[in-house]
């Protein structure tokens, strides 16, 4: 007589697995290329940089979760499609790369790094952190550290080109981390801007606090000069139009030579960050034992202006410090 085969209903753990390995298998793994099939984004800090450089990825077809402290400064990108989180760590739990651009090292500790609430500890197994904000190299090393432990993988890639560069996507990108993992990111970064590998975690940070130095004795000279050429009865648009294609030319006069004829000091850069970043470069150099005299005169103005009340306007602000030093106010001829 033949034996017959009785057919007996999977359990709920069994069909629970079954469906876990099956939406495991569709998430990318280390050698996927990334793509808006394979790969979902989650976007920390949606500021005058960060709103723009998301809007990029959303453009691009990403599916992006977004998380603000403010939800009102989101809401452009929420209506292009993204999705609200009500924290970090409930962004990342829905994200395979979370890219963060804050404020200060404290709140890139804080929505990052936080047990709780922190992107860390809802990131899975091979996801990705990725902080733009311009923080101290120490930190960026404890972060990758944070991150390697539970077997995610983190970059920091700060970025130099203010909102215009973030509006066009032509951000200068200075990443530091795990080569492999910059390059597997290149999908990403390409749409935000050009990104260079620096080196190990960490030196994204030191090129990134390298490039605010160069810009702070820039733009120091920049307002210098126009302040000269006021004083000297020069029009002082022609005199920075003569310049730009000359050996004085600079992106510091392309993006803020016109704002400041036009008194326009509305941020691309805020005068309050900027002095925090200088800040984090003097503490670098006495770490180093180096003295930058230039940083030094920079970071004393930018902060003449933040006690005065200006940190909230751009970097182009500068302009009042020196004419408050020369009892002057500068105004185009002919304006």
């Amino acid at each position: 007589m033949p034996l017959l085969l009785r057919r007996q209903p999977l359990s709920p753990s069994l069909l629970s697995s079954f469906f876990l390995r099956r939406s495991m298998s569709s998430k990318p793994t280390p050698t996927d290329p990334i793509n808006p099939s394979n790969t979902r984004i989650g976007w920390i800090g949606t500021g005058v940089m960060g709103r723009s450089m998301c809007g990029h990825l959303i453009k691009a077809g990403y599916s992006v979760t977004v998380f603000n402290r403010t939800v009102s400064k989101a809401q452009p990108l929420l209506d292009m499609g993204a999705t609200l989180a009500d924290s970090p760590n409930s962004l990342a739990s829905q994200s395979d790369v979370v890219f963060s651009i804050v404020g200060y090292p404290s709140d890139v500790r804080r929505v990052l790094l936080d047990p709780t609430s922190g992107a860390l500890s809802g990131l899975s197994s091979g996801g990705v952190l990725v902080d733009m904000t311009t923080s101290e190299p120490s930190l960026a090393e404890e972060i990758s550290e944070s991150a390697s432990s539970v077997n995610c993988f983190s970059i920091d890639a700060p970025v130099s080109g203010g909102d215009l560069g973030a509006k066009n996507g032509k951000l200068s990108i200075f990443a530091g981390g795990d080569e492999a993992t910059v390059k597997r990111l290149d999908p990403l970064f390409s749409l935000l801007g050009k990104v260079n590998f620096m080196g190990a975690s960490g030196k994204g940070q030191f090129a990134k606090l390298a490039n605010q130095i160069t810009i702070a004795s820039t733009m120091v000279g920049l307002v210098e000069g126009i302040v000269y050429a006021h004083k000297a009865g020069l029009d002082v648009r022609k005199f920075l139009e003569a310049i730009s294609t000359g050996a004085a030319g600079s992106k510091s006069i392309d993006l803020c030579g016109e704002r400041i004829l036009k008194r326009d000091f509305d941020p691309g850069f805020y005068v309050n960050h900027f002095v925090k970043d200088l800040g984090i470069c003097l503490n670098e150099c006495q770490r180093m034992g180096l003295a930058l005299p230039g940083l030094a005169l920079a970071q004393q103005l930018y902060l003449s202006l933040k006690a005065h009340g200006e940190g909230d306007l751009g970097t182009q602000a500068l302009i009042l410090a020196l004419e408050r030093l020369n009892n002057v106010s500068v105004q185009p001829v002919g304006a």
